[in-house]
């Protein structure tokens, strides 16, 4: 019972994800764009929730959620770039639409195949997977993460550079 009820939320956040997906690139607001991104983001956070995967959750939350799309509002509004309706639009749509279903479709093919018959244990403990992904974050991988941070840092002093030449 508890593996359908858990399926049955996977497909209410799936089907969630997708709709916002499709209102990141189908809006004309620059704004409503990146709040449909939060619905995403916050909906592949939900999807490590029930991967049991609590801390990449909260920091999905936290980095992605909380930083990147407060840094996008933030250029937006100190670049003075155009907010309101705006067409973006040309005549690559089918064209797009066709390069974006075989995407997901060779995505998908590969997918299966690869994890084909296998199954998610949901028994084990999380509070030891937290602490081995806190020493690979801050041992193996530092220089990335670090580097993250400073490319975050570098575009939202651009941003206030581009503010300010006026």
């Amino acid at each position: 019972m508890a593996a359908l009820a858990q399926e049955m939320i996977f497909w209410a956040v799936a089907a969630m994800m997708g709709i916002a997906s499709i209102g990141v690139v189908t809006s004309r607001n620059v704004v409503h764009a990146a709040l449909y991104l939060v619905g995403t983001l916050m909906g592949a956070a939900a999807l490590y929730i029930l991967l049991l995967a609590e801390f990449v959750a909260w920091v999905q939350v936290l980095v992605y959620v909380g930083a990147i799309v407060v840094l996008m509002l933030f250029g937006l509004m100190l670049t003075r770039a155009p907010i309101g309706k705006a067409n973006f639009d040309n005549d690559q749509r089918l064209l797009s639409a066709l390069t974006a279903l075989a995407v997901f479709g060779v995505t998908s093919y590969i997918m299966v195949r690869a994890f084909e018959g296998q199954t998610i244990d949901l028994s084990r403990e999380t509070g030891t997977l937290t602490a081995s992904i806190g020493e690979v974050i801050f041992s193996t991988y530092v220089l990335p993460f670090e580097v993250v941070s400073v490319l975050l840092l570098a575009a939202l002093v651009g941003a206030v550079v581009i503010a300010r030449r006026d």
